[in-house]
């Protein structure tokens, strides 16, 4: 297996490097009929493109995406769908001295040694340029789950450097309120201060990280499958396929070891017929399978590894050397990290959704109390 492939029966492939003519998916395995077209997919891969604001790398691309196969009159015929995205605004100079040197906490050094070999000019596939062809797919993904379920996903910045944003209800945050803040962040006053500590990192040529938290609303229970194929473990592995993500939490995550089993299990009732949780601390997802409650997440991305700052390293023979490296990079990645983790999230879902009905053949819809078996009703 190469690595570049994600799903089983919704599988995407990307390809492309960061500095060569152009990154792409093709998507196989997409039903027929769903809405592909043009202006759907770029207003995604707007949210995420380079060169929008003064807090983000420099790098000019319009991003424009083509579509290449599987769609007939602006939807999928259910055959293979390619799209490419063209890299315009290339500047290959900027890393010649890095050809023979290893940037800290980059892939340059792992690649290299599992190779014998590196796109020296950008990183390469290591560079979040591929994750343009993520976001392209990923529209199509979250296209279906809409039309099929009403599912909405919606990411925000919860936290950049040491401002953090308090905690919100899953029903609290929308894609207008994120999208009015040049962070990303829902909350006006905390994103003035998530900007401030931006171009504090960016004027004093260094990065900051932070976190961005998703949720999924109105996924029906049942998707997900015990075990290997848990819901949470394939959410988490497509998150941490994230260029810089280093950890994901999935409800209450980490902060859940502080609480005793009585404060963090989340009590069943019924409510207008549907079976509820009055908490939502398992992050909508219990023994794996999803319980009809939103699907909540966090990721935590590193800082920018690509700074302007003198840094030691070494090089191809291991000599020591200073690079003050040069090309162009965002101070802080997370806020274009925001259209990208629900892209993977709309992956994951989609994915989930159709072996769900391949496995059982129902299409669910909500949490409705079922009828006891037979066997039940005398115990």
């Amino acid at each position: 297996m190469s690595g570049n492939s994600f799903g089983r029966l919704f599988r995407i492939t990307t390809w492309g490097e960061s500095h060569g003519p152009a990154v792409g998916v093709v998507i196989d395995g997409c039903p027929p009929g769903v809405p592909v077209r043009p202006e759907l997919i770029q207003e995604e891969l707007d949210r995420r493109r380079p060169g929008t604001s003064r807090l983000t790398t420099q790098r000019r691309e319009p991003d424009r995406v083509r579509i290449l196969s599987g769609v007939q009159q602006g939807e999928s015929l259910g055959t293979p769908i390619a799209l490419l995205v063209e890299n315009l605004d290339v500047r290959s100079q900027d890393y010649d001295e890095m050809r023979t040197v290893y940037r800290p906490s980059h892939a340059d050094m792992t690649y290299h040694f599992k190779y014998g070999r590196r796109a020296s000019a950008g990183g390469g596939r290591a560079s979040a340029r591929e994750t343009a062809a993520r976001v392209a797919a990923g529209a199509v993904a979250r296209t279906w789950l809409r039309m099929e379920y009403g599912v909405e996903i919606v990411a925000w910045v919860s936290q950049i450097h040491t401002v953090r944003l308090g905690d919100l209800s899953d029903d609290a945050v929308s894609r207008e309120m994120v999208e009015a803040s040049l962070v990303r962040c829902p909350d006006p006053d905390v994103s003035r201060r998530m900007i401030d500590a931006v171009e504090a990192a960016r004027e004093a040529k260094d990065s900051v990280g932070g976190v961005v938290e998703v949720v999924a609303r109105n996924c029906p229970p049942g998707w997900g499958d015990p075990v290997f194929d848990k819901l949470e473990a394939l959410l988490g592995q497509a998150l941490l396929s994230i260029p810089a993500a280093k950890g994901v939490e999935i409800g209450t995550g980490f902060r859940g070891v502080e609480m005793r089993g009585s404060e963090h299990n989340d009590e069943f009732f019924l409510e207008h017929g549907l079976i509820r949780t009055r908490s939502n601390r398992s992050g909508g997802i219990q023994g794996g399978i999803s319980n009809g409650m939103p699907i909540r997440a966090r990721v935590a991305f590193k800082p920018t590894s690509t700074v302007s700052r003198p840094q030691r390293t070494v090089d191809l023979r291991g000599h020591d050397v200073e690079l003050r490296a040069k090309g162009r990079h965002d101070p802080c990645v997370v806020p274009r990290a925001v259209p990208i983790v629900e892209a993977m999230t709309a992956l994951v879902l989609i994915d989930a959704a159709l072996r769900d009905r391949g496995q059982t053949g129902i299409l669910k819809r909500s949490a409705q109390p079922l009828e006891a078996d037979s066997d039940d009703q005398d115990v």
